[in-house]
């Protein structure tokens, strides 16, 4: 159903990101002595609290309702977010997605916003589309759209097309077929992104030899972590969906093991098998132990039931009888939201001051 790989994407990103937050930028080495096993939440309290990764996939999905289908106006919609966004200080943002917020406010349109990067900003987003979107070609356009709003290397779209056709896959299939999604990537991509399929080719190739993820994270010399470049995020995080595309446990638990940009990385695990797997597939004391507002776990849960009901259908004629007056959009106050992550920049530099003494 829809709208169980909807809400489980939302609520899988939201708990692979808040499991790997505390562990963001923390070698694997280092990780264990620091903080010990990513097997619940060690951030504030023992509850976890979501960043960046699991609002703009919120705010994607938001503007995915309000746009009912219209590529240029979900852009105009995710730009404005994005604009409030950057404003409400959030803490930990990337570069080129800060950039492109500033380019906003400075009155750059969506699509001359976005700044030469290829980071892995559009990749954390994209699970959402693959989740909502039926129909190919027209999930690959909104793909497009979220990731040229900050992002305009085609690296970084690559992987944002690589993670989305990834939650499509995992919810369509109950048995993954990897060389069926392999085979949409190569075609989605074109034949200039050789370089990135040849990472895909060498993550599949990797988990059907049996090698663990962080064996394949080290052998693309990611011995520190897993780096915020797209080409080093996606092909590690494909691999840990590979490697256990129906356990979203060991998937999201494997991944922040290979530390680095643990959050992100764990983010995009959690929403590619939480499309598959739903609500019920992940561990109900790791959603419980999600304390946020004002994006609350029913808060969450309640967008991706709200997104479920809106026809994302390219032809208007083709539409059911869902109505953008029916679709009903998920808000948030932005002083609740100001609030709350003013407290959010204090628990980080709490673990920032953490981190500088031992165990090293």
């Amino acid at each position: 159903m829809k709208n169980k790989a909807i809400v489980g994407c939302l609520l899988g990103t939201a708990v692979g990101d808040a499991l790997g937050l505390p562990y963001e930028g923390v070698s694997p080495t280092r990780a264990p002595k620091l903080l010990g096993p990513p097997d619940r939440y060690r951030f504030f309290f023992r509850r976890g609290m979501i960043s960046d990764d699991t609002e703009h996939t919120c705010m994607a999905a938001q503007s995915l309702i309000e746009a009912h289908g219209d590529v240029v106006l979900f852009a105009r919609r995710f730009a404005s977010r994005l604009r409030w966004w950057i404003l409400a200080l959030p803490a930990g943002v990337g570069k080129a997605t800060a950039r492109a917020g500033i380019k906003l406010w400075l009155g750059a349109k969506p699509a001359s916003a976005g700044v030469f990067s290829a980071g892995n900003g559009p990749a954390m987003r994209a699970a959402i589309f693959g989740a909502a979107i039926d129909d190919l070609p027209y999930m690959l356009e909104f793909v497009r759209a979220s990731s040229r709003l900050t992002h305009t290397d085609p690296k970084a779209e690559y992987g944002a097309i690589a993670v989305a056709l990834a939650a499509k896959h995992s919810r369509e299939h109950p048995s993954i077929d990897t060389n069926l999604w392999l085979e949409e990537v190569v075609t989605a991509v074109g034949k200039d992104a050789s370089e990135f399929i040849g990472l895909l080719r060498q993550a599949i190739d990797s988990v059907t030899a049996g090698d663990s993820t962080k064996v394949f994270a080290q052998s693309l010399g990611l011995v520190r972590g897993v780096t915020g470049y797209t080409y080093h995020t996606v092909p590690v995080a494909i691999h840990a969906w590979l490697s256990h595309p129906r356990d979203f446990r060991r998937a999201v638990t494997t991944i922040i093991e290979c530390g680095g940009d643990a959050d992100t990385t764990a983010a995009i695990v959690g929403g590619i098998v939480g499309a598959g797997v739903g609500e019920d597939g992940i561990p109900s004391n790791w959603i419980q132990g999600i304390a946020e507002y004002p994006r609350s776990v029913p808060w969450m849960r309640n967008l991706g039931e709200a997104l479920a009901v809106v026809d994302l259908v390219k032809d208007p004629s083709q539409q059911g009888s869902i109505t953008r007056s029916t679709a009903k959009v998920a808000t948030v106050n932005p002083i609740a939201v100001l609030l709350r992550n003013l407290l959010f920049l204090f628990i980080v530099l709490f673990h920032g001051f953490r981190r500088l003494a031992p165990p090293y």
